[in-house]
């Protein structure tokens, strides 16, 4: 299934694990049809971090069905690949390093899951949401893959804007320095982490092993070329460009904790989208990063996409 993660210089699997959520009815009603959310994970987390099998902060499963008693949600199918890498996420995005993120998501699972469950075959029924790491996966897939998701939903969304990731402080920059094997890098901490992630997926070196990637570690040159290289892979340094493929989405919306210093992206995009002209939902709620992220989901991510998702055959909502 993973044909586009073939390849890749950090050696993982491209036969990803997904974890697959089937609605109540998909058992009692063999002929009926789903729409599918695409749930994309966060950094450092997998898929089955969030089906309740291990290192549980959330059970998206758990939280549909509540969803679903409570008269908050349809009834559809949900599908989250696991993203976890060799250096601890994809981040969702396109390296000889990674491989090629956005097209694994938006074609080859796409075509996987079209094949093997009773889905709705249509991007007006295909969603696509994420939480961190993953919502911006989600908006950089929506944008740069057009035709094949409807609506999008982002939760918290990371690194939207260049330079919105962890600042290169000497204390940084030393343990960055400090990491030569696989073994002292899943010994270090989360922010030496973000900057391995982020150098495999946006400044990716098929000539330097063992890790093939340029780090924000070199001279004036060699920083400034990798700085440049991250900020070209920021969603709102390069919105402009992919403004025809945000107009062709159904519906978008976002959101983001108070206390998140991410949240600080998300006005912008706000902005940029109202400039446009491009209708959207946008809000700020009290909290932080990851603090009620599964009320997020229930309260507002899935009525959202119960709303905007086609759930006929013939595209009616």
């Amino acid at each position: 299934m993973g044909k586009s993660l073939e390849g890749n210089l950090e050696g993982d699997d491209p036969n990803r694990y997904v974890s697959v959520y089937l609605p109540p009815g998909y058992s009692r009603e063999p002929n009926r049809r789903y729409p599918v959310i695409y749930f994309l994970h966060g950094f450092t987390d997998d898929d089955a971090g969030w089906y309740g099998l291990h290192k549980n902060w959330i059970d998206l499963p758990a939280i549909v069905n509540q969803a679903l008693a409570r008269g908050e949600s349809r009834e559809m199918i949900l599908v989250t690949p696991n993203a976890y890498t060799r250096f601890a996420g994809s981040m969702y995005s396109d390296s000889v390093d990674t491989g090629d993120w956005m097209d694994y998501v938006a074609r080859d699972l796409v075509r996987y899951v079209d094949s093997h469950y009773r889905t709705i075959p249509q991007p007006a029924a295909r969603g696509l949401a994420g939480h961190s790491m993953g919502g911006y996966g989600a908006l950089r897939i929506a944008m740069e893959r057009p035709g094949v998701f409807s609506s999008v939903y982002l939760l918290s969304p990371c690194c939207l804007m260049p330079g919105a990731r962890p600042r290169l402080t000497p204390e940084l920059l030393a343990k960055v320095q400090a990491i030569h094997t696989d073994a002292e890098f899943q010994g270090t901490d989360f922010y030496t982490k973000v900057i391995f992630a982020s150098a495999a997926a946006w400044s990716p070196d098929p000539k330097a092993p063992p890790f093939f990637l340029d780090l924000p570690t070199g001279d004036e040159r060699e920083r400034a070329m990798v700085a440049a290289k991250w900020a070209a892979n920021a969603p709102l340094a390069m919105i402009d460009q992919y403004i025809a493929s945000l107009r062709r989405l159904h519906a978008i919306a976002f959101d983001g904790g108070t206390e998140d210093p991410l949240s600080a992206s998300l006005k912008i995009l706000d902005q940029t989208l109202a400039a446009y002209g491009i209708p959207h939902g946008y809000e700020i709620y009290p909290g932080t990063h990851t603090s009620g992220i599964a009320v997020r989901i229930e309260t507002k991510m899935l009525p959202f996409f119960s709303k905007n998702l086609s759930f006929g055959e013939a595209g009616g909502k």
